[in-house]
């Protein structure tokens, strides 16, 4: 796991203690960021069903989880729906103000939020929030701006990379693993 989790530092792991809601981008983050259409229009995504395993888990330790994508895509709306988001939102211009508008109505600070996104239309939340990533492909000048660059590529499962180092960070993760391991032999 050494390597898997090698961005987890004391610095990673004291912003992620207070996480209480992990908000992600979709194209490039849970995606690979490709489109595929075909003759029909019909969209196609490549979605990491590693990423989709750990929101459950998330949700049950009280760790809220929601999308907001600049782009308004049935399969991603199917997507956000099977794994139970919180919320989704699709669409969406301006995500800072998109941001705001969550915080008030949960009343959450910026410190509470995890962010993850990839792009310029990201950037007005990574530089806000309490912990920001980007995927390993992310542009360099997104890399500059955020707390962690995830060892990841989008579409390969930075969103569980993150997911799993709050819930260490919480001391949850090795807690939810033995349960697991050992739930035949209860």
């Amino acid at each position: 796991m050494q390597n898997y989790l090698s961005g987890l530092t004391e610095e990673i792991k004291t912003r992620a203690k207070d996480i209480r809601l992990i908000i992600t981008d979709v194209d490039g983050v849970l995606t690979d960021g490709g489109i595929i259409y075909d003759d029909n229009r019909l969209e196609s995504k490549k979605f990491n069903v590693k990423d989709g395993l750990i929101v459950s888990h998330l949700r049950k330790n009280g760790i809220m989880v929601g999308a907001i994508t600049g782009r308004k895509s049935k399969v991603v709306e199917d997507r956000c729906e099977e794994l139970n988001f919180d919320f989704h939102y699709h669409g969406i211009k301006d995500k800072g103000r998109k941001l705001n508008e969550i915080l008030e109505t949960l009343e959450l600070d910026l410190s509470n939020v995890a962010y993850l996104g990839d792009d310029l239309i990201d950037l007005p939340i990574l530089t806000q929030v309490g912990l920001s990533v980007c995927p390993a492909d992310a542009l360099p000048y997104i890399k500059d701006r955020v707390h962690l660059v995830s060892s990841l590529e989008g579409g390969r499962g930075v969103f569980r990379e993150v997911g799993d180092m709050v819930l260490i960070s919480k001391g949850l993760l090795e807690e939810i693993i033995e349960k697991l391991a050992n739930q035949n032999n209860e």
